[in-house]
């Protein structure tokens, strides 16, 4: 009998995008596959008690959890340029916000972890990732730690970036900046865990080979995104990164869990 594998990932478009394929028994598999679709802060929590067998986690929350999943080398959100924000009402620095209240979208999340890294004298305030921008503009935080599409729409908010923690990074590390892994719990045989592997790079390639074939399932997930928005979210998430680590990508995730 065939199993059945629970995977869990978020419906922002980078991930609608990528796993398509997979999802819909576009790519070989040796398994079935139940997509559960989540906020990634959900996931990491989900994490802790194993829920699913193949999960996106935030590389922030993975540091914890390398006892109970497995990273693997595809399906990973990870590059250069695509690091969260830090906005305000004001323009700023991140020095300047020492002692304020900063709205973030979770304390597993990776975008935290690169905040305490490059700030630690905040105090943080957990807010879903798509309340933040609003929270921040009505003045019930001095500013917002942003991830997923916000990047591309907070100033509509009018809100002023104060810094890129993914420039923070590079310029710190000279690397991409980790944000998002794909993983397999580690109670899984060994070789369902490589199949996972190869099936989920193979519903990347798909993805990158037929473009628009997601777009439907994309656009059903994006929580009222533009299609402008959604191009660009995808072309900034889905990289060659997102194929495979490689070795760039995984000096990349041993810097970063290095400073857990």
């Amino acid at each position: 009998m065939t199993a059945e594998l629970r995977f869990g990932f978020s419906p922002c478009p980078n991930d609608t995008f990528a796993f398509h394929a997979l999802v819909h028994g576009l790519v070989p598999a040796p398994f079935r596959v139940r997509a559960e679709l989540a906020d990634i802060e959900e996931l990491n929590r989900a994490a802790r008690s194993g829920s699913y067998e193949l999960t996106k986690l935030s590389f922030g929350a993975l540091a914890g959890l390398r006892d109970r999943y497995t990273l693997l080398r595809s399906g990973a959100a990870l590059g250069h340029g695509v690091g969260p924000l830090v906005v305000a009402r004001r323009p700023a620095t991140l020095a300047s916000l020492a002692g304020a209240r900063v709205a973030i979208p979770g304390r597993d999340t990776t975008a935290y972890l690169l905040l305490r890294l490059a700030e630690p004298a905040i105090e943080a305030a957990e807010v879903r990732y798509s309340e933040i921008l609003g929270a921040v503009e009505r003045g019930e935080f001095d500013a917002g730690l942003i991830i997923h599409e916000s990047r591309f729409t907070y100033a509509e908010h009018g809100l002023a970036r104060v810094a890129d923690l993914g420039e923070w990074w590079e310029g710190e590390t000279g690397l991409p900046i980790p944000l998002g892994a794909i993983c397999a719990r580690s109670d899984l045989a060994p070789e369902l865990i490589a199949g996972a592997e190869a099936a989920i790079r193979a519903s990347v390639e798909h993805a990158f080979a037929h473009p628009d074939a997601s777009s439907g399932y994309v656009r059903a997930h994006a929580q009222e995104l533009s299609p402008e928005v959604c191009r660009q979210h995808i072309a900034l998430y889905v990289n060659e990164f997102t194929v495979d680590l490689g070795d760039e990508g995984m000096r990349a995730v041993d810097a970063l869990l290095a400073r857990t």
